[in-house]
């Protein structure tokens, strides 16, 4: 059995202020006996148009994010962070970055995840439209990370919405996935639980969601509701309160597997044109 930990922060643009809270959590989830803590998407800073900056103190950040792993003997979802180049070290020449996701032990990192899916679509909120392929090139690997206590697929937000990752995700090992998001207000009311539970269903993994929750600046306002769903697609727990926040669930990976022996929807599936 293993204890799971999902973060909920309303991070702005002070990267010194973001990590006092990073910190608060993390000693949270450690003295709730976790092994894992996951943060949202844009838990360092959340600041629009800010990525490019943000991105020139990726390395400094990930050291930082490292030495925390260490010094708390957990392991880290670092939710995303902007990255100027790509996992073979190649630099973006036309000033986007990329939405990295980090997996990180206490002995250091252990996977890099690229977001795949961008966000460019219509919202009706403050902001009105969302065109993250101006700002962000695009991943194209899947990537699941070993742990001592199960296979983390990771995914970010925009990914949630797409089953095929989490079915791919699932075929290369997952037991468990990790969605560090910042879904907006409007989209998060109507899909943020149904798809944390619809992804679980379908890939009999874990999902963990991390979420940011509030206002960020005048204009951007995210949903929050940090979430925990089940092999079977139920939601264990949920963050219903405003701001910073922290849930814990126990994970027990010989139970989910007897649950995909009952059930084998991989073995059932059939890869043919419908």
């Amino acid at each position: 059995m293993t204890l799971l930990s999902v973060a909920q922060m309303n991070s702005q643009n002070d990267i010194e202020a973001n990590f006092d809270v990073i910190e608060s959590l993390l000693q949270q989830s450690k003295a709730q006996g976790a092994e894992l803590i996951v943060f949202p998407e844009n838990f360092v800073c959340f600041a629009a148009g800010k990525q490019r900056e943000t991105a020139a103190q990726f390395e400094a950040i990930q050291a930082r994010l490292e030495q925390l792993a260490h010094r708390y003997q957990i392991w880290i979802v670092a939710g995303t962070l902007p990255c100027p180049f790509r996992p073979d070290g190649s630099v973006i020449q036309d000033g986007r970055v990329r939405t990295v996701s980090l997996c990180i032990s206490p002995e250091g990192t252990e996977a890099r995840y690229d977001k795949i899916h961008l966000f460019d679509v219509q919202v009706g909120d403050a902001v009105g439209g969302y065109q993250e392929s101006k700002f962000f090139e695009p991943g194209d690997q899947v990537v699941v990370a070993k742990t001592p206590f199960g296979n983390i697929g990771l995914m970010v937000c925009y990914d949630l919405r797409f089953p095929e990752l989490a079915l791919s995700l699932r075929q290369q090992g997952a037991d468990i996935l990790t969605a560090p998001a910042a879904f907006t207000y409007t989209t998060g009311q109507l899909h943020w639980q149904l798809l944390l539970q619809a992804r679980a269903m379908d890939s009999q993994c874990y999902v963990l969601g991390a979420a940011q929750q509030g206002w960020h600046g005048e204009q951007r306002q995210t949903w929050g509701h940090a979430g925990i769903a089940d092999s079977r697609g139920q939601l264990l727990q949920s963050i219903e309160t405003e701001g910073h926040g922290l849930i814990t669930s126990e994970f027990d990976l010989e139970t989910q597997n007897k649950l995909r022996l009952a059930m084998p929807l991989m073995q059932h599936r059939k890869i043919i044109a419908y």
